[in-house]
């Protein structure tokens, strides 16, 4: 009953988090790693055993993983960036044909996950509000740019004065001119949710980002609010869904006014503080996906409100490097 977390990068604590919940019901059990880098790769120096990974973008890239699997008796596959959820919600039946269980949200879903403007669709289509789009030739400043298709902060730009545009911005038509959301007067939230196997919320888990790095939180703190019964009335039920979805919403700090921003089909960098304050989406992965039982909570919020996460660079070294 071996895990694998892939492309795992700097996720130590995720590895950490499956590691002790893993033994704990399997004791034999090991969480092994995939990265384009293992020896530069902090959560493959802690994993049980990490593989050296083409990019994901290589042809070879799916039969590489798919041996790693059958070759250490893979059964449940992590996946952790979101330029492989495509490829891997495409392959999900042929890794069950072998008996391995790819959490992942379905293809559709993914797709939507991976267009800004679709899920502004999806948004709207389940009551939640979302920043206006403006047309590139009737915009209103300060406007948000951002890619349709990005990730980690890429490629965006607050405008506030007309000369900080240039032709990259109009000719690029992936760029979206977005209402601009003041942080001043707004919160900037990531919730974590988990979805059973039915695809039914199970836990919300909003974390309000206090500072972000690389498009990663760096220093936040876990609180109920509004968010969460918001999203409970919304969010119960979204077609294909399963595991943790991160999900990224602004909320006006006076009146309580959402907007929602983006989702991610997979555990963000900062879920470690929502596995702290007692959303074990872990355990639950293995308890539905393992050990084939049901969540039989119909739902969970007995998580530690206020608690404070502050990240912050620890050393992971390696004896006898070698390049």
């Amino acid at each position: 009953m071996n895990i694998l977390i892939t492309s795992a990068g700097r996720r130590v604590s995720l590895v950490e988090a499956f590691q002790k919940e893993l033994t704990a019901v399997f004791p034999q059990g090991k969480v092994m790693t995939t990265d384009f880098n293992i020896k530069l790769s902090a959560a493959c120096q802690v994993s049980d055993q990490s593989f050296q990974m083409p990019l994901v973008s290589d042809a070879g890239y799916f039969d590489r993983l798919l041996k790693v699997c059958l070759d250490n008796d893979i059964k449940l596959v992590i996946p952790t960036i979101d330029t492989e959820l495509l490829l891997l919600a495409k392959k999900k039946k042929q890794f069950l044909d072998h008996g391995i269980k790819v959490i992942v949200a379905s293809e559709e879903f993914v797709q939507m996950c991976r267009d800004k403007r679709e899920i502004h669709v999806f948004f709207e289509n389940h009551n939640v509000q979302i920043a206006k789009e403006y047309s590139k030739y009737d915009y209103k400043l300060p406007i948000f740019i951002k890619p349709k298709n990005g990730s980690r902060s890429i490629d965006t730009y607050t405008i506030t004065k007309h000369e900080q545009l240039t032709k990259y911005h109009f000719k690029n038509d992936d760029l979206m001119f977005l209402k601009y959301l003041d942080h001043n007067e707004f919160d900037e939230y990531t919730c974590d949710l988990y979805y059973d196997k039915t695809h039914n919320l199970k836990c919300i888990v909003p974390r309000k980002r206090i500072e972000v790095r690389d498009g990663e939180v760096n220093k936040c703190v876990a609180e109920k609010g509004a968010l969460v019964d918001y999203l409970k009335e919304r969010l119960s039920f979204i077609d294909g869904a399963i595991g943790c979805l991160t999900a990224q919403f602004f909320k006006h700090k006076e009146t309580n006014e959402i907007f929602g921003i983006e989702i991610n089909a997979r555990f963000g960098g900062g879920y470690p503080l929502s596995y702290f304050v007692g959303a074990n989406y872990p355990k639950w992965l293995i308890q539905e996906y393992l050990q084939e039982e049901d969540i039989t909570i119909e739902y969970f919020a007995d998580w530690e409100e206020n608690l404070l996460m502050l990240r912050y660079d620890k050393e992971v070294l390696v004896h006898d490097y070698k390049e």
